[in-house]
Parts: structure tokens; C-alpha cells; sequence
């Protein structure tokens, strides 16, 4: 367990792949998790997602059953929002969607009883001063984008508004990268922040060639991997993330930048109103087998 930050219980709203993910490697480091789900079909899904993982892990002989169930020990589950009321920091992993945040944050400020407590957000586009604008004391929000699969990518993002304090920043940053050993990088609060401002542009050209013509999906990813050292190519890529979730990033960025490399390519709205999600779905760029994520 990795000792050097004062925050020891931590609570997780939301249990889809970034909050069960964020939920193991606090779990992991020895923290008491305490996660929110919407219903109790939502709580159920957190606990599978989060012991098929660990199991994985056993398998692969990375941690032993006994370490696996002493994770599960530390992560307990409620349909309660104001049940994290004590809790050092929280973390808001639930979709990109301003209203929805802006809701979860108006309550949990009011119901977090430390007024050190950090409140934290994994927004990967929406401006972290519009999320700490429903809050009393917007000086204890901050934005933390972390990347999927979070129990592998080593990267975090913290993004502070302009109300954000000094305190807030140091301790999210202490406890983002001392004890969960994430690589920290500070970014400016502006939608997209700086990874995706980069990113965004490239996934959308991806689509665009696609559509165009230009190459196969396969072709166009292999071309990636293979020519440019890509662990993943571009349309893969946006099966694991999600193509509803990269489209609402896009529409963020482009609502407030108007760069129309922001805008979601035409293919990838026909897609989404298709029903073809990526991975989630078993259908996006590719096929994958029903709950086993793998191509067919």
C-alpha cells in the first residue's frame, strides 16, 4: 500500500468502466471505496464488472485470491447519494452530460460534511468552471480526466477552474499521483482540456477518411499501429471508448472552440442512431462477441 496522502476514504458516483476502474485502484491501494450507482440492477453490474477484473488478474497470477478479496472487502455499494457524506475525496465518473454533473455536484456539496473534502470530476471535454458553478464553494472542485482502461493507463489530467484552490490542486495531485501512481500533468480549463484537444481531431479525421473511402477500417487502423508505433488504430480505438462518449466530447469541443475538426463526423452520428455503440454494444467499426469485448 503507497502511504504519503491524508485521503483515506473515497467515493466513486457512477460504476461503468472509469468508476469500477478508478474504484480497484483505490481499493487496491488499501482505501475504503464507497461507490453510488443509480439502481440497484446498476450496483449489481459494478460488482460483476469489478470482480471480473480481478479475476482476470488472478488468472494472469497478478494478485492471489486472498488479495482479491481483500479489495473487494474495501468497496461497498449504495443507491444513496448523501451516503458519501464523509468521504475524503469523490470522484464523479457518470456520462458527459453538463446537467447531469451539475446535479451530482449540487448534491454532493451540500452533503459532504469535510469542507476540505475534494470533489472531483472525470469529465474528459465540459469546462471544469461549469461543473463548480452549482456549487457553494466552487474553491474545492477539480477536474481529474483519467483514460480507459484506468487500472492500465498511467496518464491523469488534473484541471483546476479559476475558483479552484491552491489546497484543492496539491492534494488531488498528492493523492492522483503519490498514492495511486498515476503521471500527472496539469492542464489549462478549457473544453477538451489538452489531451483531447489533440486527440479529438485525429479520431474524427479517422472517421472522415472511413467514409470517404480512402482505406478499410482495417487498413486505416493497421496503418496507425504499424506505421506510426500506435498500440491501437483510431476506429478500434473509438470501439473501446465508446462512440457515443466521443461524440459528446466532440459536440463539447466544438460548441465552444466552433473548430470544425471538432465536429462529429456525420458517420459517426448515422452510427450511434444505429444502435452501434462500439464494444458495449458488440457493434461499432468491428463485431465483438456479446460480453467478451474480443472481435470476431
Amino acid at each position: 500500500m503507497v502511504v504519503g496522502n491524508d485521503v483515506r476514504r473515497v467515493g466513486v458516483v457512477g460504476c461503468g468502466q472509469m468508476g469500477a476502474g478508478f474504484t480497484e485502484i483505490c481499493a487496491r491501494q488499501g482505501l475504503d471505496v464507497l461507490v453510488f450507482a443509480s439502481s440497484e440492477a446498476s450496483v449489481a453490474r459494478g460488482r460483476e464488472r469489478l470482480q471480473g477484473s480481478l479475476d482476470r488478474l488472478v488468472k494472469k497470477e497478478k494478485i492471489d485470491t486472498a488479495e482479491r478479496d481483500a479489495v473487494l472487502s474495501r468497496v461497498s455499494f449504495t443507491i444513496e447519494l448523501k451516503d458519501l457524506r464523509d468521504r475524503d475525496f469523490v470522484l464523479e465518473a457518470i456520462g458527459e452530460n453538463l446537467a447531469d454533473k451539475t446535479a451530482v455536484f449540487a448534491t454532493l456539496d451540500a452533503a459532504i460534511e469535510d469542507p476540505t473534502a475534494v470533489l472531483a470530476s472525470t469529465t474528459s471535454s465540459i469546462p471544469i468552471m461549469k461543473i463548480a458553478a452549482a456549487t457553494y464553494d466552487p474553491s474545492r472542485v477539480v477536474g481529474v480526466h483519467l483514460f480507459n482502461p484506468v487500472q492500465v493507463m498511467p496518464l491523469a489530467e488534473v484541471i483546476g477552474s479559476l475558483r479552484t484552490s491552491e489546497a484543492t490542486l496539491a492534494r488531488t495531485v498528492s493523492f492522483i499521483g503519490d498514492t495511486l501512481g498515476k503521471k500527472v500533468v496539469r492542464a489549462k480549463d478549457q473544453t477538451g482540456f489538452m489531451v483531447n484537444t489533440l486527440f479529438v481531431p485525429y479520431l474524427m479525421s479517422a472517421v472522415r477518411m472511413l467514409d470517404a473511402g480512402v482505406a478499410t477500417a482495417e487498413d486505416i487502423d493497421r496503418g496507425m499501429t504499424g506505421g506510426c508505433g500506435h498500440p491501437m488504430g483510431p476506429l478500434a480505438l473509438i470501439d473501446l471508448i465508446g462512440l457515443d462518449t466521443v461524440v459528446a466530447v466532440g459536440e463539447a469541443m466544438y460548441e465552444e472552440t466552433k473548430e470544425p475538426l471538432h465536429a462529429p463526423a456525420p458517420l459517426l452520428l448515422r452510427m450511434i442512431e444505429g444502435g452501434f455503440l462500439g464494444r458495449k454494444s458488440g457493434r461499432g467499426f468491428y463485431e465483438y462477441a456479446t460480453g467478451s469485448g474480443k472481435r470476431v
